[in-house]
C-alpha cells in the first residue's frame, strides 16, 4: 500500500511538472504549452467562423467534431490540474484551487459545452459563450496575468467606483426626467427611459439619438457631461495605478533575487537559471532584467568589487 501511494504521488508530481512548468526551460512542458495555446486560438477562430452562415452550413460537421475533440482536451486538462493541485505547496485543498481565478476561467471554458449535454439548448446559441476560452490565455500570458491580478487586488476599488457611477446614473436620469419629460415624453417619459441618455452622457459616448432641448435640460446635461469625464477616467486610473504597482513589485522581486545571488560576489550557473526562470514568470523583458542587474551591481559596496572577467571578489583574491 505505501508503494502504491508513493507511485501515485510520483505520477502526480510528473503531471504537475508538465502542466505547471516549475522548470520553464524544459522542452516537454514548453511544447505542451504551445499546443494548448494553439488549440485555444483555433477554438476562438472556429467560433468566429461559425457565425458566418455559409461557412457553418458547409463545414458544420467538421466544426462539431473539432468542438468535441477540443472539449475532451479541455476537460482532461481541467481534471488533471485539479488532481495535481495538491502538489502546489500554496494550495491547501483542491476546493481552494477550484475557486482561484485561473481555475474558474478553466471551468467557464468548458461549462457552456457541458451544459449542452444536459440541457437541450441550440448549440449555436452557446457559441458566443465559448469565446470565454480566450481567457485561458491568461495562464500563459504574463501581461494578462498581471491584469487579472490587478482586478483581483483592486476589487474593492472597482466596486466603489462602479457604485459611485451607479449613483451618478440614477441622479442624472432623475434630473433629465424632471427637465425633459413634458416636452419629450417618448425619450424622457420615465427615469428608466432617461437612463439611456444618462449612460451615453456619463460615459462620454454621446450617441446623439436622445438630447435635451429645454434650457434647464441643456444646462443639466452640460454639467453631467463634465462630471462624466471624471467618472469615465476613474476605472482607467484604478487599472493604471494597479498595473504600475504590479510592475513595481515584480521588478522588486527580481531585484531581491539579484541581491541574494550577488551576496557572495558572483552569480553561478544555477542562480542564473533560477533568475531567468523568475524573469519569464514575472513577464519582464531581458533589457529590464539587465538594467536591474546593473543597478544592483553598482550599488554593491566597494569592498565587494568584483572582477569584470571572472566575477570573483577582488578583495577575496587579495587576501
Amino acid at each position: 500500500m505505501p508503494d502504491a501511494a508513493l507511485s501515485r504521488k510520483s505520477a502526480r508530481a510528473r503531471v504537475y511538472w508538465w502542466l505547471e512548468r516549475p522548470d520553464r526551460a524544459a522542452v516537454g512542458p514548453w511544447i505542451l504549452e504551445i499546443a494548448l495555446v494553439t488549440l485555444i486560438t483555433l477554438n476562438v477562430a472556429a467560433v468566429i467562423l461559425e457565425t458566418v452562415d455559409p461557412i457553418y452550413a458547409r463545414w458544420r460537421q467538421a466544426f462539431n467534431v473539432f468542438e468535441a475533440l477540443s472539449l475532451s482536451v479541455f476537460v482532461a486538462e481541467y481534471a488533471a490540474r485539479l488532481w495535481v493541485s495538491r502538489e502546489d505547496p500554496e494550495v491547501r485543498s483542491r476546493f481552494s484551487w477550484a475557486i482561484t481565478p485561473l481555475a474558474l476561467i478553466d471551468l467557464l471554458a468548458i461549462l457552456p459545452a457541458l451544459l449542452y449535454l444536459f440541457v437541450p439548448i441550440d448549440l449555436r446559441i452557446l457559441r458566443t459563450f465559448r469565446m470565454l476560452r480566450l481567457l485561458k490565455l491568461t495562464r500563459y500570458s504574463p501581461a494578462l496575468g498581471m491584469l487579472l491580478a490587478v482586478f483581483e487586488e483592486e476589487a474593492g476599488a472597482f466596486f466603489a467606483g462602479f457604485f459611485i457611477l451607479l449613483l451618478m446614473l440614477i441622479f442624472a436620469a432623475s434630473g433629465a426626467w424632471l427637465a425633459e419629460h413634458k416636452v419629450q415624453p417618448e425619450a424622457f417619459g420615465s427615469i428608466p427611459a432617461a437612463m439611456w441618455w444618462a449612460v451615453a452622457t456619463l460615459t462620454t459616448v454621446g450617441y446623439g439619438d436622445v438630447t435635451p432641448i429645454t434650457v434647464a435640460g441643456k444646462i443639466f446635461g452640460a454639467l453631467i457631461t463634465i462630471v462624466g469625464i471624471g467618472m469615465a477616467a476613474l476605472p482607467a486610473g484604478i487599472i493604471a495605478t494597479g498595473l504600475n504597482d504590479q510592475l513595481h513589485r515584480r521588478r522588486a522581486s527580481l531585484e531581491r533575487e539579484f541581491r541574494k545571488a550577488l551576496e557572495d560576489g558572483a552569480i553561478c550557473d544555477a542562480e542564473e537559471t533560477e533568475i531567468e526562470a523568475l524573469r519569464k514568470k514575472l513577464g519582464l523583458s531581458r533589457r529590464a532584467a539587465h538594467h536591474i542587474r546593473e543597478r544592483v551591481e553598482a550599488e554593491m559596496p566597494a569592498s565587494q568589487e568584483r572582477c569584470r572577467h571572472c566575477g570573483k571578489l577582488l578583495a577575496a583574491e587579495a587576501q
